[in-house]
């Protein structure tokens, strides 16, 4: 089931006519004096994305008229009308490609989401009949995961710490039948996840390391890690309450990672996918670890802690350790690591970090593609030095103020070493201000892309 869009129309429905806004003079001319007196009456403005509805001779709506370029034709096109017209059915008159028709739905779906677990919402949105030629498994999988990611996100830490973030992977595993391990408490220790175990066992829900692995050995190793930080205070290094107000989304990454998972079994792509969730809330307790402590990594390396609030790329590393331990043929890592990721490229594009040109080029591509941005940020060598410990083999935070997820990356690139191909993204995971489809809140960064990236390369499509 897709919300608020019906496999078929009924005899009810309103047309949806769309037209170029540089068609508009031509089709004025064709249309009744109705019509043509309503629309002035209306001081209708027909630039691309403006919408009218358009009267019968009963004063009834007859159709609704759709000022938009199909050169410029992306996921949102239609994500401004569900909550814009009244309630009801409505088809799509224009022929339309199978990309632009799968497209429209989705961002149709998406515009209706709503995050109501803790406040009552009546909104009614617009009813959309599932357009010609649209991949109707393909819409239903993207606004499941993107749904999910959302919720997931949206949650308060107090509906989803640690536990609940494993209990959330379980469902997807269990609906797959994936299978899954789950490391937690002083278990990290033995199984080798010191980091994680570090940075998480100051809370009081334990911390844990969520492995899940579903598909055919012999397929080709896909792995993904997720930054689950599921609160982060800052640790002993205390943010400020301001900053803390949106740390619920600091589990952003595993969202991510479980809500593209989601898509691959959905899909049931041909690779064996991995998915590790380092699954923490940073806290402030007796035992939390300290400034100028020195952890050693699951694959030996000693890491000086300059800073708690640089916890995220702890817990990764020790995931990315896992993942590495493999030879992954694609190892992809997501976190809401750096505000400096936000700095350089804003809080609405996924800052992107490889070695891999070919990978990255196709990223780029499907990115473009999906209307799912990202930026590609260097790996700069020289910048390691940054993170030297005079102690420690490397140290968790840079000693410059500049350049900081340049750094982060740097770190995370400390541990893989075996992966034939590797990207690092650190993203927002937020919407901070209201966009047609997207309300402010949790969201998907990157996973459509990534997805159709994959499809591409191992899919039947």
């Amino acid at each position: 089931m897709i919300p608020y869009i019906c496999k078929e129309r009924d005899a009810q429905s309103l047309a949806i006519d769309i037209i170029a806004p540089e068609a508009f003079d031509s089709w004025l001319d064709s249309q009744s004096d109705l019509v043509k007196n309503w629309i002035s009456a209306q001081d209708f403005d027909a630039r691309d994305g403006k919408h009218i509805s358009l009267p019968d001779a009963q004063g009834c709506i007859a159709s609704i008229l759709l000022i938009k370029n199909m050169e410029s034709w992306d996921l949102w096109a239609l994500a401004s009308l569900p909550a814009a017209l009244p309630a009801g059915q409505y088809f799509l008159k224009n022929d339309l490609s199978v990309k632009q028709a799968t497209d429209a739905a989705i961002g149709w779906s998406l515009a209706t989401y709503v995050f109501d677990r803790y406040k009552k919402n009546e909104k009614k949105f617009a009813t959309l009949a599932l357009p010609e030629n649209a991949d109707a498994p393909q819409v239903e999988r993207t606004v499941y995961a993107i749904g999910l990611v959302r919720d997931l996100i949206n949650l308060p830490a107090s509906d989803m710490g640690p536990r609940a973030l494993e209990g959330a992977a379980s469902q997807i595993a269990g609906e797959f039948e994936a299978r899954q391990v789950n490391v937690i408490g002083d278990d990290l220790l033995t199984y080798h996840y010191p980091m994680v175990h570090a940075v998480g066992r100051a809370a009081n829900d334990e911390p844990r390391l969520i492995d899940m692995t579903w598909g055919d050995a012999s397929n080709p190793k896909v792995t993904l890690v997720g930054k689950g930080v599921c609160f982060d205070t800052g640790g002993l290094d205390l943010k400020p309450s301001a900053a803390m107000l949106t740390m619920k989304k600091d589990m952003g990454g595993a969202a991510m990672v479980l809500g593209l998972a989601h898509m691959i079994m959905d899909a049931n792509l041909p690779i064996r996918l991995r998915v590790l969730v380092p699954a923490v809330e940073n806290s402030v307790s007796a035992n939390s670890y300290r400034p100028g402590d020195v952890l050693t990594a699951r694959n030996g390396t000693t890491v000086e802690i300059g800073n708690t609030d640089a916890e995220g790329r702890l817990v990764l590393a020790d995931a990315l350790c896992a993942a590495d331990e493999e030879e992954p043929d694609l190892l992809m890592d997501f976190a809401t690591l750096t505000g400096a990721a936000r700095v350089a490229v804003g809080t609405e594009i996924a800052a992107t970090f490889t070695d891999d040109d070919a990978l990255y080029d196709e990223i780029a591509q499907h990115a473009k593609s999906e209307n799912d941005p990202v930026w590609r940020m260097p790996l700069w060598g020289d910048y390691r030095t940054l993170i030297d410990s005079k102690i420690a083999d490397v140290n968790n935070a840079g000693s410059s103020g500049f350049g900081g997820a340049i750094t982060a990356g740097l770190f995370l690139k400390e541990f893989v070493k075996k992966s034939k191909s590797w990207v690092h993204f650190d993203i927002m995971a937020y919407n901070n201000r209201v966009r047609p489809g997207r309300p402010i809140g949790g969201e998907g960064f990157a996973i459509r892309a990534v997805f159709s990236l994959l499809n591409e390369r191992y899919g039947k499509n």
